[in-house]
């Protein structure tokens, strides 16, 4: 223990100083974990090759507080990862120590700092030893008490107890203070422990500064036959008096003066080194998966809703994409991912109504070199945005379908219908937007999306569609097909999706009153095919976007940012829908084939 206390007085030091120099930070939220994640590390429960971060036998450990790094970086200055005058780049520009954890650095799990996610991204890399690759590493999460407020740390508890998730270790840093004041319950030990267990989680409360008590709850949580909670009791900036405990000390370093303070009242600082135990040599060993034959066709004109097509492509190219995973939010029957598991029961996870910590699930199973197919219906994918938005800096390699998209859904009502879905997934940095128009162009899409590596988004319909395209086509991402044109079109009509089967409809009405349009199949919303349109607003009078989406972040403003501001016309949605037939919605929000007509035939007039 003597070597564990020498340990922290120099971690203590490493947190201070890198704070101080940066001039920003979070040091009192680190001196209270330090005791805790030193005992981890050095202590022997810790298993970790410092030489090789991706070997599949590590450990995990991911600070879900990620305002504690300046922690996690100095746990690996110790270790002889970090020298001390990397770790004094802390927040510099260029440094991989940045505020928050991000995957530059190597000891990083994933990129945290959003309060609530780290649990779910757990959950994951747990369910991915205990039921995919089957290797005996653990799942280590340090917590912070404000984030227990956070519905999605209460989604992942209940998940981690349903699959029984033994691999999985929580760590509540319960230090009673949050930025601006006291956290929901303080230093009630009980108030987190009645409700942990509660889920059937394996509960150990402690004094988070004591090791022979950190000890004995990790011998404990390493021996439980369920997922566990360590609960323990801190102090926020702990190990300096006049930081501890202390109220509008969050987010504060220290001035120069204050770090001099401090340091005289931590005493002789040994520059002391320590090893984190290696793990075990072992391969991954999967449950053996037999390949089943899946060999629908679908022919031209055939009645197919593409979410049904999104299910069935699952199956058709896990062969050749043996690293899927699939997960659903309790609609597989609507989503069709449903099909995935008849075939593949093994690896689909039902995931329940909880899409938060669904899609932090998908990060977890992907930093662990899955290729997670995350589906729910496309309006309430909205509700996890912002774990989608942090997958990106995690680098995730995730593929996200909303089916049940715009008010093609119907009856449902606005609910139900996802509005707002391109536009949230077309912010995302780098991101791919597919929108497949019937079933042939969907299982293609499907294939492309799984060989792409980083986050794709793909949007299905409710209603079934006729199959317009053959075998032989190819649907790469960043295309768009012209599906009418001759030299004597007046306007392009861009559809998408449903709208495209408008904009069909609206082709050969004009066709019979003598009067020609383009159309393009804009299945690629991003990248667009600029190529293409740039083309056909070259030769017709105008383009025209039609989409079952709100004008705000939809096709409409995509086609007119990168390709031309005028000479664009958008037809969206632009009222609050209601219950309906898909075809009197599409008429009521102007997008249908009707309304197409109207606008082309406004614009021959011009």
């Amino acid at each position: 223990m003597k070597q564990l206390n020498e340990i922290s007085k120099l971690v203590r030091y490493y947190i201070l100083s890198s704070t101080t120099r940066a001039g920003s930070g979070h040091p009192t939220t680190c001196l209270s974990s330090v005791e805790l994640m030193v005992s981890l590390l050095f202590g022997g429960f810790f298993h970790f090759d410092a030489d090789n971060p991706n070997n599949p036998n590590n450990d995990r450990l991911i600070f879900s507080k990620g305002h504690a790094a300046p922690l996690l970086y100095s746990l690996w200055t110790v270790a002889g990862k970090v020298s001390e005058e990397e770790l004094l780049t802390l927040r510099k520009f260029g440094s991989s120590l940045e505020g928050h954890p991000v995957r530059a650095f190597p000891y990083s799990e994933a990129s945290t700092g959003s309060l609530g996610q780290g649990l779910s991204i757990g959950v994951g890399m747990a369910v991915n030893g205990k039921y995919i690759d089957r290797l005996p590493y653990r799942v280590f999460v340090l917590i912070g008490d404000s984030e227990m407020a956070e519905g999605s740390v209460w989604e992942a508890i209940q998940l981690a107890s349903h699959y029984r998730l033994d691999n999985l270790i929580g760590i509540i840093d319960v230090n009673r203070l949050g930025q601006r004041g006291e956290t929901m319950y303080g230093h009630d030990l009980g108030a987190y422990e009645r409700r942990i267990s509660a889920f059937g989680w394996k509960t150990i409360c402690i004094d988070g500064h004591n090791f022979e008590d950190i000890f004995k709850a990790y011998d404990e949580a390493l021996k439980s036959d369920n997922p566990t909670m360590i609960i323990a009791k801190t102090i926020k900036g702990k190990g300096i008096s006049f930081l501890e405990d202390k109220e509008g000390r969050h987010g504060v370093a220290l001035t120069e003066i204050e770090f001099e303070e401090a340091i005289k009242e931590l005493g002789e600082i040994k520059k002391v080194t320590a090893s984190v135990k290696k793990p075990e040599k072992l391969s991954p060993s999967p449950q053996p998966i037999e390949k089943k034959e899946f060999s629908k066709k679908y022919r031209i004109g055939e009645m197919v809703a593409t979410r049904c097509a999104y299910g069935e492509a699952l199956v058709k190219i896990f062969s050749e994409f043996p690293d899927i995973v699939v997960l659903d939010a309790e609609v597989s029957n609507s989503t069709y991912a449903e099909v995935f598991k008849k075939y593949y029961p093994e690896i689909f996870f039902e995931c329940f109504v909880a899409e938060q910590n669904m899609v932090g699930m998908a990060v977890g199973l992907a930093l662990r070199g899955k290729i997670p197919f995350v589906s729910t219906f496309a309006a309430f994918l909205t509700r996890a945005f912002d774990h989608i938005r942090m997958a990106q800096y995690s680098k995730a390699n995730i593929k996200f379908v909303g089916s049940h998209a715009g008010v093609s859904i119907g009856q449902d009502g606005p609910s139900q219908m996802g509005l707002e879905d391109i536009a949230m997934m077309r912010s995302i940095l780098n991101s791919v937007v597919l929108y497949p128009s019937d079933a042939v162009s969907t299982e293609k899409l499907v294939r492309e999306a799984a060989k792409h590596e980083g986050i794709v988004y793909i949007r299905t319909t409710r209603s079934a569609t006729p199959v317009i395209y053959s075998y032989d086509e190819e649907f790469p991402i960043g295309g768009a097909k012209v599906l009418k044109a001759s030299d004597k079109d007046l306007v392009t009509v861009v559809g998408a999706g449903i709208t495209l089967h408008e904009a069909l409809k609206a082709y050969e009405e004009l066709k019979n009153k003598g009067i020609f349009a383009r159309v393009i199949d804009l299945y690629s919303v991003k990248p667009l095919d600029v190529e293409t349109l740039k083309k056909a607003l070259s030769e017709t009078k105008a383009i025209i976007t039609v989409e079952d989406h709100y004008p705000a972040g939809g096709i409409g403003e995509a086609v007119k940012a990168e390709v031309c501001p005028d000479r664009v016309y958008s037809l969206a949605c632009r009222k609050i829908p209601k219950s309906g037939t898909p075809e009197e919605l599409l008429d009521y929000e102007e997008i249908s084939a009707k309304h197409i007509i109207d606008l082309i035939m406004k614009l021959s007039r011009i």
